[in-house]
């Protein structure tokens, strides 16, 4: 019977709503799973455990039917009329549901925000090697947020360190493209590069 015995014992005693979302660490938590007792409306869809239509059956029919072959009832489509149920181990469901989410998230790419410093008078080994660490984060990937440091009088002549911005975005215009222009706030000047 595995864990879908004791979801049964817990829905007798409670109207406690089980989220599928909230046990493998989703964030949508709309998505609510009923299982047997849990399941008020009647009549439900019935689905069996090897997946053919049961038909049109009132829920203590159906639940009975589950308990008969171990198993629990599961609400798949709550907002379908009627309601359609299945017939399954609801413990082994969960984990398939989790080992699914678990693979979906190691396939997803975060996006993340990398930033390289530049200043005005940069030297050309300098730049060179800075640019060189913007190319292998936009490789990955990553957005680049490439900010401009002045110091003392060096605010006074925004033109130079515009100069090298564009110097480096046409540095990597073959990866990467414009995302957000140079722009001056306080003593520094950023511009935001995205992968192409």
């Amino acid at each position: 019977m595995g864990q879908g015995g004791r979801t049964r014992g817990l829905a007798r005693g409670s109207r406690f709503l089980f989220s599928l979302g909230e046990e493998l660490g989703i964030q949508d938590t709309t998505k609510r799973v009923r299982v047997n007792r849990q399941i008020r409306i009647s009549p439900v869809r019935v689905i069996g455990s090897d997946g053919s239509q049961l038909g049109i059956l009132e829920v203590d029919s159906a639940l009975r039917m589950a308990e008969d072959q171990g198993l629990d009832l599961v609400e798949v489509a709550a907002t379908a009329r009627p309601p359609v149920v299945r017939i399954m181990d609801y413990g082994k469901y969960k984990f398939e549901m989790a080992k699914q989410a678990r693979l979906a998230k190691k396939k997803q790419h975060v996006i993340e925000l990398k930033e390289v410093k530049y200043r005005p008078g940069i030297d050309d080994h300098d730049f060179d090697t800075k640019t060189r660490h913007a190319r292998r984060f936009l490789e990955e990937k990553n957005k680049v947020k490439v900010t401009m440091m002045f110091r003392g009088r060096q605010v006074a002549h925004p033109e130079l360190g515009q100069a090298v911005l564009e110097r480096v975005a046409t540095a990597l215009a073959d990866i990467g493209k414009i995302e957000s222009a140079g722009r001056l706030e306080g003593k520094s000047m950023t511009m935001i590069l995205a992968p192409k």
